[in-house]
């Protein structure tokens, strides 16, 4: 008779059993019609989450959703103080439905902090019950999870809590981690003491049974870990959130079942649990009787055509294999109906009491034998493996024996499909002789069963590997690297640079800090460029690139290359009434106010000047708050004016001295 048996401690703790009480009196009282909500969902565990909210209460993800009209419900996992001021500022109606153990950690890590030492939460970083604590923390925590993760702490002065659901052994090797590198720490161990007697209780009784059932939400960190603790001591755990999770046929076997659940497992899922397994293993002693009479019944009658039977070789010969098949008459497996290779016989694979499977291809109720096929079989294991394919979605190896019209013919071990033209790559196939004789990986993409018929693809395999590998690319590149590519095309809104199988968009905006017209004025195609991503979304497939930001931005280092009183070269790019604007590189003009021109009164700047002349210009002013420069060409002209006055005055001196002597 199989025992299951409870363990202690099982089900709500505490703290959830008192959040969902309070969000069960919210509901109760709101004559109102207010909208409830919970921030984040109440408790780990869909089935009581999915009932709430049939009752009216839905999640939030964010505080900055609800209005002073809501109720809002902070779950037993806690907030950070950052929640509470929002929530005072907005005018909110919060319920608080922390759990009080948790409620003293915000106090503790709030006092040590404010203190000046360092809080170190041991947990997952990632749990919301580790966020809200870390949001009570004057400055920046350090969350670990793992000894590994602690031998990275630099800090010193640390003042230690832990996640209510973690296992006493992590707390305990990331204290000896801290004591080796001799750090000056305190800690204060947090974890519930419910979670402590559950996970002794679940570890003593997995320890004595033949299996254990952990009952739970996935998404529940402390029933993980009963699975964990679990598992130590009893390799059949099954973590089960719903009764289709059950593993019935794996237990019918077993003489001891115990059955533990999570802190945020509701009392009724766990006793539904208990009471399938027991109607479960009910039916299944009633079964086996039937089994027994089934044997007996199947021990008179003989097998069917195409039925597939076990048996045990009874003799064998170099011609054929005499099998006992438990009826009142044995089956005769001719050498032809067996698959050897090269010189093997059948006495080479085959002994007097072997355990033998085969198919029926020939009965007789008189006198005559039975017929069994081992080929037949194997090909229909093979049938049932391009099926299982089929179903999982797995690659088969198949080997191409000939073509036929609109495409090939395909062989799986002892059987055959189709592979349509079009599916044999993921290029443009016009003839299919080329793949004659090769063997390729294909995914089944229709099975007749009733006609033995099946069509794969070799295009379906590449274009998962393809996805494979834009997959790895995309894992490789990340927002502000700085990577290099290739120009592929141009648009007139920018280029498509090409990051080694991923096409990336460097805008226009992006190429240079000048303004261009179009990016062919900076890039040619073909040409290797290095951009750094400025962002990415996997989703879309789109990654967003900038070459100027390579280079620094000419306003930032304006001070290293110019200055007042320096004569520059420049184009002239614009032309307005007032005056003209010189590019002296790309993103860094210049204004030439109009009396600045030349040495005369202009009036029309335009007949003086002309878009992309090419001239010198001498600074005036500098003004990098306002980033405006102030330029002068007529000054630059006087000065080249006076320096060929001064050369020519110093070559008449030589003559006079040449005449002179």
């Amino acid at each position: 008779m199989t025992e299951i048996i409870r363990a202690a401690n099982s089900g709500f703790c505490f703290g959830v059993k008192a959040a969902i009480e309070k969000t069960e009196e919210q509901v109760k009282n709101n004559k109102l019609g207010k909208k409830i909500y919970t921030c984040g969902p109440l408790i780990h565990n869909r089935i009581v989450t999915d009932e709430l909210r049939k009752k009216g209460v839905e999640i939030l993800d964010d505080i900055s959703e609800a209005s002073p009209e809501d109720i809002l419900i902070v779950r037993s996992h806690g907030e950070g103080r950052l929640f509470w001021i929002k929530a005072y500022e907005n005018n909110l109606t919060v319920v608080d439905a922390t759990c009080p153990f948790v409620s003293k950690i915000h106090s503790l890590v709030s006092e040590a902090s404010r203190s000046g030492r360092k809080v170190v939460i041991v947990g997952d970083k990632e749990h919301p019950e580790v966020k809200g604590t870390k949001g009570w923390c004057v400055g920046e925590a350090i969350i670990v999870n793992s000894p590994e993760e602690a031998e990275e702490i630099s800090d010193d002065n640390l003042f230690l809590v832990c996640q209510t659901t973690i296992k006493k052994e992590l707390l305990d090797s990331i204290v000896k981690v801290l004591e080796k590198g001799k750090k000056t720490f305190e800690v204060k161990n947090t974890i519930c003491n419910a979670t402590a007697k559950r996970q002794k209780n679940c570890s003593r009784l997995a320890s004595v049974c033949d299996a254990m059932i952990v009952i739970g939400g996935k998404n529940s960190s402390n029933t993980q870990k009963l699975y964990e603790i679990s598992k130590k001591s009893c390799l059949n755990t099954f973590f089960v959130e719903k009764i289709e999770d059950l593993p019935l046929h794996q237990l019918t076997k077993c003489n001891k079942i115990g059955v533990a659940a999570g802190a945020s497992t509701p009392e009724c899922v766990i006793k539904e649990v208990i009471a399938k397994m027991s109607e479960h293993i009910t039916e299944k002693s009633e079964m086996n009787m039937m089994d027994l009479m089934d044997d007996i019944e199947k021990s008179l009658r003989l097998p069917r055509i195409g039925e597939i039977v076990n048996g045990k070789v009874h003799q064998v010969t170099e011609k054929e294999i005499i099998v006992n098949m438990g009826c009142k008459k044995d089956g005769v497996i001719p050498k032809e109906e067996v698959t050897l290779e090269g010189d093997q016989k059948l006495t080479d694979l085959f002994k007097d009491g072997d355990e033998i499977q085969a198919k029926v291809i020939k009965t007789d109720d008189g006198d005559g034998v039975i017929l069994l096929s081992k080929k037949k079989l194997e090909a229909n294991e093979h049938w049932n493996e391009i099926n299982e394919a089929y179903e999982n979605g797995t690659v088969l190896n198949v080997k191409v024996v000939r073509q036929v019209n609109g495409g090939v013919i395909a062989a799986y071990k002892e059987v055959t499909g189709f592979i349509p033209l079009s599916q044999l790559s993921d290029k443009f196939v016009e003839n299919a002789e080329e793949f004659l004789g090769q063997t390729m990986d294909v995914k089944v993409t229709r099975v007749d069963s009733k006609r033995n018929r099946a069509v794969f693809s070799h295009k379906a395999v590449l274009a998962e590997e393809r996805q494979r590998k834009l997959a790895e690319i995309w894992s490789g590149l990340h927002v502000d690297d700085v990577v290099e590519g290739t120009v592929m095309r141009f648009t007139d809104y920018g280029a498509f640079v090409d990051l080694g199988g991923i096409d990336g968009l460097l805008h226009i905006s992006e190429i240079s800090w000048g303004k261009l017209k179009h990016p062919k004025e900076v890039l040619q195609i073909g040409d290797r460029v290095k951009v750094k991503i400025l962002s990415m979304n996997e989703e879309k497939g789109k990654i967003s690139l900038g070459l100027k930001q390579t280079t620094p931005e000419p306003w930032s280092v304006i001070n290293e290359k110019y200055a007042v009183g320096q004569i520059v070269s420049g184009k002239v790019v614009q032309i307005k009434e007032y005056g003209a604007f010189v590019e002296l590189e790309p993103g860094l003009d210049g204004l030439v106010h109009i009396s600045e021109v030349a040495n005369k009164r202009v009036s029309d700047i335009a007949e003086e000047l002309e878009l992309g002349q090419a001239v010198e210009a001498k600074i005036l002013d500098i003004d990098t708050e306002r980033k405006r420069i102030s330029l002068s060409l007529k000054q630059a002209l006087n000065e080249a004016a006076e320096e060929v006055a001064e050369e020519e005055s110093y070559e008449e001196a030589d003559e006079a001295d040449d005449s002179e002597e």
